[in-house]
């Protein structure tokens, strides 16, 4: 089986770094693509100008893939009008995407769900997201990613619900309930198992790809600490309380190909942080033989 495409996540270069030195460093590392966002919410700028930025930052190092992630289309929203301009646009960037770039997979959001009490705090994560959501949210996500699973197979990209905290598809089952009412071959899951461990009650790493399977499409990376009085921290790969091993491991013996995607979500170095997790992933997969 070939070795998965390593995707390095562009928040290890959100410290003030251009997207060229983003891109330059990352094919030096040994990475196949970035995952960009759809949108930086920090600066002012037109879809176009930052796509100008990232093809030529693409262009000079070499960079093979192009993913990008949230946000996805807000679908939670009880707004129609709102929901139809959110889908509208994703609708849009997808097919820019997909043609600009070669893009063929993308990680993806249906929008944010809390808890509609505003004394309960977003960290109580299994009082957010699908455990809080009615059949109205589940029909507008299903029925618009419809819509968006139906561009998906025309294009030949494949769109898939990160499994994150405060969203629909927060956990496991949930991610699969959704996938299974969209019903597109082309709209599956990043399965990302350190935001699921932070959400009580959660199935381990080889249970989540036993229930997910062969709807898994992409892999996100990175490691926790969490405290025995509450609260975490993210850590390197190696280094914290997920045995990334085993979660790899799980998904050689399924038949995974999909990429793999690394993160950076803690302060600190994170140009040292890329050097440091690719090392350990590579390690890893010449462990496993994945080549």
């Amino acid at each position: 089986m070939a070795r998965p495409a390593l995707i390095l996540h562009i928040n290890y270069y959100e410290q003030g770094q251009s997207l060229e030195k983003a891109c330059l460093d990352a094919v030096k590392l040994g990475f196949d693509g970035i995952e960009f966002r759809r949108k930086r919410h920090t600066l002012e700028e037109t879809q176009e100008a930052y796509l100008d930025e990232i093809e030529a930052a693409v262009a000079k190092s070499g960079l093979k893939q192009v993913i990008f992630g949230s946000p996805g289309p807000n679908l939670m929203t009880g707004d129609a009008s709102i929901r139809e301009t959110e889908l509208e646009a994703a609708l849009d960037f997808y097919a820019i995407a997909r043609k600009r770039f070669g893009t063929t997979i993308s990680n993806t959001f249906s929008g944010p769900l809390l808890n509609p009490d505003p004394a309960i705090p977003y960290s109580q994560y299994d009082k957010q997201g699908s455990f809080v959501a009615t059949p109205e949210q589940w029909e507008q996500a299903t029925e618009g990613f419809k819509q968006l699973g139906k561009l998906a197979e025309e294009i030949g990209l494949q769109l898939a619900f990160e499994t994150h905290m405060g969203y629909l598809h927060d956990v496991p089952e949930a991610a699969k309930k959704l996938v299974d009412a969209i019903g597109s071959p082309n709209v599956g899951v990043a399965l990302d198992s350190a935001n699921i461990a932070l959400i009580p009650g959660q199935p381990g790493l080889t249970e989540q790809v036993e229930i997910l399977g062969e709807r898994i499409f992409y892999l996100h990376l990175k490691n926790i600490v969490q405290y025995p009085n509450g609260g975490f921290s993210c850590t390197a790969l190696g280094s914290g309380a997920l045995n990334n091993r085993e979660l790899l491991s799980a998904l050689q013996a399924r038949g995974f190909n999909g990429p793999i995607g690394i993160e950076a979500p803690r302060p600190g170095d994170r140009e040292w942080f890329a050097r440091e997790d690719i090392a350990y992933l590579q390690a890893v997969l010449d462990d496993l033989e994945w080549n």
